[in-house]
């Protein structure tokens, strides 16, 4: 079968130079797994880190890719709930099913959990024509969900119904800011606050505040103006204050995000696409009594519920653009370099 593969790191960026499309061979269902012929993929920003090599030094020769959508085409002597033709999606949450934490339903915090398509390996993620995974990390794709829909949603409506569902516990009325609205987990982030009737505001670069309007925000607001802040300000006094930020920019608004809380506001966050070494002013979290949230990824029930809402058309993937596999360099290129971007780049086999 066809698959992108690199041997080798590429610290300066340069995916060109590693990214290969090769003849490998198709994968062999265990007994608790199924094999999927990939459809479509969406990238990633832990391709990017996958392919630097930092900060988890991934195993070579590798195959990227966490979020895939297809069809069923051979099921394990020991799968249960699955059959050939089935419609699904990746969880690419993978992890040990047996520890205290996964036992009590936070499989997300396990710590022998990794991510598939990033952390596993040699030559096991979403990138190929076929490929297999543990029948408990797969979801069925419901009526109403296109392939392309489900593989932009796999990973970044997980991530972010985790994050304003069951991290901030979101509620009816609040006032939400949302970081870069344009980004995979914004774009679902937006529409999961809009489904609970929050006021939403969203950043984004000029180019992109019309684009989050019509996704539904209330406000948008260019976040790279030295004085978004006070124009974010402006907007959330009259409703008394943010309640939550959904962060995944890190470092360059960290602080900034802090002071727009009101009291006993909540921050989550998710990553740091702008670095990981925030500065932090410790009085806006004690003073104010601030709720600071890590969050990654979530249980296939919360993917499953984000899907539901897809398939009653209250949630919808944004896809950006398509590229098939030979163009992959410069798919990932796009992705990091973020300019007009605006929603889930997908690979395909062809």
């Amino acid at each position: 079968m066809k698959a992108v593969v690199y041997e080798s790191y590429a610290p300066n960026d340069d995916y060109k130079s590693i990214l290969k499309v090769k003849e490998i061979n198709e994968p062999k269902a265990k007994p608790n797994e199924v094999i999927i012929k990939v459809k479509a993929a969406a990238c990633n920003y832990n391709d990017i880190w996958g392919m630097r090599g930092k900060p988890v030094p991934v195993p070579l020769p590798h195959i990227s890719g966490s979020d895939i959508a297809g069809d069923v085409v051979e099921v394990g002597n020991e799968v249960q709930n699955l059959k050939i033709g089935d419609r699904v999606v990746s969880h690419s949450n993978l992890s040990c099913r047996v520890c205290q934490a996964c036992t009590d339903g936070r499989e997300f915090d396990c710590t022998n959990r990794m991510v598939w398509g990033f952390q596993t390996g040699p030559l096991w993620g979403g990138f190929c024509e076929m490929t297999h995974l543990p029948e408990v990390n797969v979801a069925k794709i419901p009526e109403g969900v296109s392939y392309d829909e489900a593989a932009a949603a796999s990973m970044t409506l997980l991530t972010s119904w985790h994050m304003l569902v069951s991290r901030a516990k979101i509620r009816p009325g609040q006032v939400v800011l949302i970081m870069g609205g344009g980004s995979g987990v914004g774009t679902f982030g937006i529409q999961i606050a809009k489904l609970y009737n929050c006021v939403v505001i969203s950043t984004g670069s000029p180019d992109k505040l019309d684009k989050l309007k019509q996704l539904g925000v209330d406000y948008a607001v260019d976040h790279r103006k030295a004085d978004w802040t006070k124009e974010v300000r402006q907007i959330a006094k009259p409703f008394g204050g943010i309640d939550i930020t959904f962060d995944h920019i890190g470092q360059t608004h960290w602080n900034d995000q802090l002071t727009l809380l009101k009291y006993g506001g909540t921050l989550v966050t998710c990553g740091a696409t702008t670095g990981y070494d925030a500065k932090t002013d410790l009085r806006h979290i004690f003073f104010k009594g601030t709720n600071i949230l890590g969050s990654t990824q979530g249980t296939k029930a919360e993917l499953e519920q984000g899907l539901y809402w897809m398939s009653k058309k209250k949630i919808k993937a944004i896809i950006d653009s398509e590229y098939i596999f030979e163009n992959a360099a410069e798919a990932h290129t796009k992705m990091l370099i973020g300019k007009g971007l605006f929603g889930k780049i997908l690979l395909k086999p062809s």
